[in-house]
């Protein structure tokens, strides 16, 4: 196939929306509502006051290149407001090379809902969908979710058609996914587009019964995505936790080591997408995403069920991780009931990592059995290569130095 035909996003459309201000630019003219703000980076301290003023306190400073959070921070009162846009160029050029900023008005309380969309070369684009990405800390996405609670049928099909039509206006091609804020009337605003597949995908997957990253490569391959809509409503509920080496009770603070043991759940509506394994090496110089935790069940209490249930099973022994924080979170009302927004996390987060690990008896019995199963393979295959005999079930306790814990539980 020729290479001009290769169904993949043009430079084009990934320099109209990879500066979140030429997208918001672009959205204007495309009618999709956007957060009040500038479009043009802010030359200097005086004007960023003189935007404030206008929009009124709080605001937000964010990087123009930015993503994650980076380059990002919130300015409640003027005096803060040469120090934070000094302190966000700094943080932009040393993560994107661009310290360009630009303000936007701060909305409060509103969920982080994205769209999925999938464009082929020949005009054809769908919307496949609402995330719900509201689990966030620091501006990144800890826990994502498809559907979203306070999507209706009437607005999924609203913010479809509204992602649908920027993405059209991009000259987009391929999978790409339009961010929202979703304040509590309904209204919605775009923030940014990421031209590329997400860390949150697999919910996508789960609820639409698509393969988006096999449709990634159809497209490529210059093939017709179907005319009639690829989904009109979400199918179950789908849930993602993503595993971080990261020390949630102690302000999150990475972790490294080797891992010595890792065992992934399994089970009917359970995936791990993960890039670890026993022996991994867990450093400094990465992002602290393990793995992908991801569930599906028919109803989002019977997932929440589920993704508890998985979390228990998921045993990594080396590093300390975001696990117990996860269940945690499965545990909190709150969440449980959908009331969640993206300060929502921030709010709870004393007593979501207050006490260290989970205190029941479920984590211990779960690493025993791990540690057990471990043990006993070593011991097997010890004894199929000196001719002696493997250790007993109790040596193997024992030697996992935890029956006696256990004990006093």
């Amino acid at each position: 196939m020729p290479r001009a035909m290769v169904g993949r996003p043009p430079a084009s459309a990934i320099a109209a929306v990879g500066s979140k201000t030429a997208a918001r630019a672009l959205a204007a003219t495309a009618n999709v509502p956007v957060v009040p703000g500038t479009t043009e980076p802010l030359r200097d301290a005086r004007e960023a006051e003189a935007v404030a003023q206008s929009l009124g306190l709080p605001v937000l400073l964010k990087a123009a290149a930015g993503g994650g959070g980076k380059g990002m921070r919130i300015v409640r009162a003027a005096s803060e407001l040469a120090s934070a846009l000094e302190s966000a160029k700094r943080e932009a050029m040393t993560s994107f090379g661009d310290d360009a900023v630009y303000v936007e008005k701060y909305i409060a309380g509103p969920r982080h809902v994205e769209i999925q969309v999938l464009g082929d070369m020949h005009g054809t684009m769908h919307s496949l969908g609402e995330r719900e990405c509201s689990i966030q800390r620091r501006h990144q996405k800890m826990i994502e979710e498809a559907p979203s609670v306070a999507v209706t049928p009437e607005l999924r099909k609203k913010m479809g058609d509204t992602a649908v039509r920027m993405a059209k206006a991009a000259g987009y091609v391929n999978a790409g996914t339009c961010e929202f804020l979703l304040a509590a009337d309904g209204s919605f605003y775009f923030l940014e587009m990421n031209t590329r597949l997400q860390v949150e995908h697999p919910v996508t997957e789960l609820v639409s019964g698509l393969d988006l990253v096999q449709w990634q490569i159809r497209i490529a391959a210059g093939e017709r995505l179907p005319t009639a809509p690829m989904m009109t409503e979400p199918r179950g509920w789908a849930i993602e936790c993503r595993i971080t080496s990261e020390d949630a009770g102690n302000d999150f603070l990475p972790s490294t080591g080797t891992i010595s043991f890792l065992r992934a759940p399994g089970g009917p509506g359970v995936r791990w997408d993960g890039g670890v394994g026993a022996g991994s090496e867990i450093g400094l110089h990465y992002d602290p995403l393990l793995g992908k935790l991801i569930v599906w069940a028919g109803t989002r209490d019977e997932a929440i069920a589920r993704m508890r249930r998985a979390l228990l099973e998921l045993t990594i022994v080396g590093v300390e991780t975001s696990r117990d924080f996860h269940l945690r979170v499965m545990d909190d009302a709150d969440f449980q009931r959908g009331a969640i927004d993206i300060q929502w996390l921030e709010r709870r987060l004393p007593s979501l990592t207050a006490g260290g690990s989970t205190p029941d008896g479920e984590i211990a019995v779960a690493i025993a059995a791990a540690l057990l199963v471990e043990s006993e393979r070593a011991g097997r295959l010890a004894a199929s290569t000196s001719g002696a005999s493997a250790p007993s079930t109790s040596d193997a306790w024992r030697n996992a130095g935890i029956r006696d814990g256990l004990r006093r539980r």
